[in-house]
């Protein structure tokens, strides 16, 4: 055994479960793809400025959270905890706002990095799937990318998630509510820490998960009873557009995203099927953003669902999905001219798109079958020196069998067939 292990908190994404996590990113890519989006990646590290400027310097995520460190030219980087600052911060360098056709969508898919105690569902690299549409106001492109992620959770076969949705008002008339709820903070029983988090960022207290500040918020203001005309109907035109498409939601007037950036429309994925951690992604809109990172006004939304979240849930469902086989002939060859043909012809049926493996390290015929077994193979070709003089291998059917001979020149035909 080695003496390395992989970090506390962290883990390695090794077959088959693998093959898992890739179906997941694919589904949820998949609608994406199919609606103008881009791929786009970022580094795993920036400048640490950029989170705490854009993720908020009052969240636990720069406070607690972000790995930051100082480069050997003084530069002061932090792994990247969260996609959205950094998605932004490449269309704004790469002046991809400029060129006329707004908004700029985009999806990426990463790993992400935050220091938390590890538990179930919350570790400290993580894996998400995001979506960006930016320079646009339109509250067609908030029910948009709703809509988008409940048709990628819909395609994998996840069904007991529900979709919480909420407002979280603008620059006009959330001053008031925020001036409201930091009076009504300051008369509960709060640790000093949440009093100095309610004075800069109130509605982060509104997140906090601990049961003896949950307690406490039962009678806090909500941000809908402040919400403007303009805030009201845009975010009736979000939830028209959303039922219009048969996707079905909950309002949530208390929720409330755990980063600073968010305006209006702000909705969470929870699965009930994973105890405390139940959020499998969430997301919002916000209009504020590239001005804090010092671009031009943008008005912009997006989301981030979480693939390992995502596989829990299906696990906790009891979904099994359809993973294509990663091989589908295995060739045993038995012999050294049996290995010089058959890996020409493995070689010939890759390049037709047929998954194809073979028989490493000169096994003799059992354990080379024991391998073909072991890789989930539909067929078997397998050859000798005496099959070769007659110009055939013998072609096994792993499922029912069945045997039999075709000629040398066949095989890749006679397979393409049977594979359709």
């Amino acid at each position: 055994m080695s003496t390395f292990q992989a970090p506390k908190g962290t883990y390695d994404l090794l077959p088959p479960r693998s093959a898992k996590f890739l179906a997941v990113r694919e589904a949820i890519a998949g609608p994406l793809r199919n609606s103008g989006y881009g791929y786009v990646e970022t580094p795993g590290f920036e400048n640490v400025e950029l989170f705490a400027r854009g993720v908020g310097e009052s969240t636990d995520i720069v406070t607690k959270e972000m790995y930051a460190f100082e480069t050997k030219g003084g530069d002061r980087l932090a792994l990247r905890p969260e996609g959205t600052a950094s998605v932004l911060r490449a269309t704004l360098e790469a002046n991809l706002h400029r060129q006329g056709n707004l908004p700029v969508k985009l999806w990426y898919s990463g790993s992400y990095y935050r220091y938390e105690n590890p538990q179930a569902g919350r570790y400290r690299h993580f894996s998400q799937v995001g979506a960006e549409a930016i320079g646009a106001e339109d509250p067609a492109l908030d029910a948009e990318l709703i809509i988008l992620a409940d048709q990628a959770y819909r395609s994998l076969g996840l069904q007991n998630f529900r979709i919480l949705l909420n407002s979280l008002g603008d620059k006009e008339c959330r001053p008031v509510y925020r001036a409201a709820l930091q009076e009504f903070l300051r008369g509960l029983d709060l640790d000093e820490d949440t009093l100095r988090r309610a004075d800069i960022n109130p509605l982060r207290v509104l997140d906090d998960k601990r049961e003896s500040v949950q307690k406490q918020l039962g009678d806090a203001p909500l941000l809908r009873d402040y919400l403007c005309d303009t805030c009201k109907a845009y975010h009736e035109e979000v939830r028209e557009l959303i039922t219009a498409a048969g996707v079905s939601f909950e309002d949530d007037p208390k929720l409330v995203r755990g980063l600073d950036y968010y305006t209006r429309t702000t909705f969470e994925f929870v699965h009930d099927g994973l105890g405390s951690q139940s959020a499998v992604g969430g997301g919002g809109r916000y209009d504020g953003l590239s001005e804090m990172i010092g671009g031009p006004a943008l008005p912009s939304v997006g989301w981030a669902l979480g693939v390992d979240r995502t596989v829990l849930a299906l696990e906790a469902e009891g979904v099994e999905l359809e993973l294509p086989a990663s091989t589908s002939v295995f060739a045993v060859p038995l012999g050294e001219e049996a290995r010089r043909v058959l890996f020409a012809k493995v070689t010939e049926l890759r390049k037709v798109g047929i998954a194809a493996d073979f028989s490493y390290g000169g096994k003799g015929l059992k354990g080379a079958m024991k391998n073909a077994n072991r890789s989930g193979a539909r067929y078997a070709i397998v050859a000798g020196e005496r099959d070769l003089a007659e110009g055939v291998v013998q072609l096994k059917d792993m499922e029912s069998g069945e045997q039999v001979a075709i000629g040398v020149n066949e095989i890749v035909a006679e397979l393409e067939a049977r594979l359709g």
